[in-house]
């Protein structure tokens, strides 16, 4: 399986048992549906509500979400293809262009467009960045507006106006991805709204992306929690071997770029004890994840200005073709 997923590119030969399978009801809905909204605005925690297991890392730092990620729900009515993208936001680097362009692709090539807002506060400028991505690229694709973080209002039931006139868009529930408020309801009109078709994953399959990857995304996670300032956003995690040495053990070797030999100090930390503290959360978690016991090994290197640099960004897996 490859980290990335291109909503266009469902599976073929060893899921067609599932796909063709007899038992499903006459009006089996399924479909792709692009998350979107600025950064930091809760997209990761709704998807992982929704699916009810952890996907995609979270934090409380922008842009977290660098990569495209598929989140798979399945009931007895249908299948729904989440595809949890990078915030869209006015980028400023390489890495910013690759995160706008794997949302924009996603918005293209989905079949409905869940659009995710702060509940708790008024529309902002990069709300209006984003209506005016979504009328570049949107086609005719429909778009639901769900009102995130109602477990920060006092009502839960109201929700500031949007005034977002820029763009056609059928308002749906005001949810809280933190607290399961009314996730189920919105889960069940996103579903009516898909069309007919078949079930494209076993059900009970969540998400695509490989073992290597979530391990990478669980350091990086844990490096975010961590730390402040430019070093998030500088930090990229390599998986330089992943080996399966028992059935009880498995064996990863990971590389932390940075930036800078400053940013590499404060990763190690004094006496190495910051680099112990990620390393011991990080294995703890990929041990969850795979349900058993994880050697990690971790190192630092700096890679200077990985973000602006296109050989580099492809060296590190952010690379997407621009449509001809």
């Amino acid at each position: 399986m490859s980290d990335d997923f291109t909503p266009t590119e469902l599976p073929e030969n060893e899921l067609l048992d599932s796909i063709f399978e007899d038992d499903l009801p006459e009006d089996h809905r399924s479909g792709v549906i692009a998350v979107v909204g600025r950064p930091n605005v809760g997209k990761s925690t709704l998807i992982n509500r929704i699916l009810d297991q952890k996907i995609a890392i979270v934090t409380n730092k922008p842009q977290t979400t660098r990569k495209q990620q598929l989140g798979i729900y399945t009931n007895d009515r249908g299948q729904i293809l989440f595809v949890d993208t990078p915030g869209l936001h006015d980028p400023h680097h390489k890495l910013g262009e690759y995160m706008v362009n794997v949302a924009e692709q996603a918005i293209k090539d989905a079949d409905l467009i869940l659009w995710v807002m702060d509940a708790s506060e008024l529309p902002q400028r990069p709300d209006e960045f984003i209506a005016e991505t979504l009328k570049r690229f949107k086609g005719n694709t429909p778009i639901i507006l769900a009102l995130n973080k109602a477990d920060l209002l006092e009502n839960p039931g109201t929700a500031p106006e949007t005034h977002l006139g820029l763009i056609e868009y059928t308002l749906a529930e005001t949810v809280s991805g933190a607290e399961g408020i009314r996730v189920k309801h919105l889960v069940k009109q996103l579903m009516e709204l898909l069309p007919q078709g078949p079930r494209y994953y076993p059900a009970d399959q969540v998400s695509e992306v490989n073992l290597r990857f979530i391990a990478s995304e669980m350091i990086r996670e844990k490096i975010i929690l961590h730390t402040e300032k430019e070093i998030p956003h500088s930090v990229a995690v390599e998986i330089e071997e992943y080996k399966e040495r028992t059935e009880q053990l498995t064996y990863i070797s990971a590389i932390i770029y940075v930036e800078r030999d400053s940013q590499k100090g404060i990763i190690i930390g004094k006496n190495g004890d910051m680099i112990k503290q990620l390393g011991m959360e990080a294995r703890k978690e990929i041990a969850r994840a795979l349900g058993h016991k994880v050697f990690l090994d971790l190192r630092v290197k700096v890679l200077k200005n990985w973000r602006s640099d296109d050989a580099l960004m492809r060296r590190l897996g952010y690379f997407v073709p621009k449509d001809n």
